[in-house]
């Protein structure tokens, strides 16, 4: 049955994401207990370092440092990454985009995720809050 990557794929990232939800949790609540809540240190602790074991992933993966199977590859960096922060993949689009010298589609993608995802989170309070 494992096998087949019909059914190992999802089982794969869906270890991963177990795995980095958790982690992102326990460590949120880790840093508030440790510095307070006057600043979001967990995500900002997991933005970086889930950008930084992206880097680390995606380089291994694509210039073949070590051999890594897809398997392992999916549950690391779309399951534990995708879930621990989604920050991350967002800087590796961007450095994807700059990497094949795109510099324009990179820029306007970074600044447009940053001020529209804003937009859609303050946008989603407001409709919420017209339930109310």
């Amino acid at each position: 049955m494992l096998d087949r990557l019909s059914v190992r794929i999802p089982i794969a990232i869906s270890l991963g994401a177990i795995a980095g939800s958790l982690t992102r949790y326990y460590l949120t609540l880790l840093l508030a207990k440790q510095f307070g809540t006057d600043f979001p240190y967990g995500t900002f602790c997991i933005n970086i370092t889930g950008s930084f074991a992206m880097g680390v992933i995606a380089t291994i993966a694509t210039e073949r440092i070590f051999n890594l199977s897809p398997d392992v590859q999916l549950l690391v960096a779309t399951g534990f990454l995708g879930s621990y922060t989604t920050f991350s993949t967002y800087e590796l689009d961007t450095f994807g985009l700059l990497r094949n010298n795109r510099i324009l589609t990179a820029a306007l993608y970074w600044i447009g995720s940053t001020s529209l995802g804003f937009l859609g989170l303050w946008s989603g309070v407001w409709v919420a809050r017209l339930w109310k």
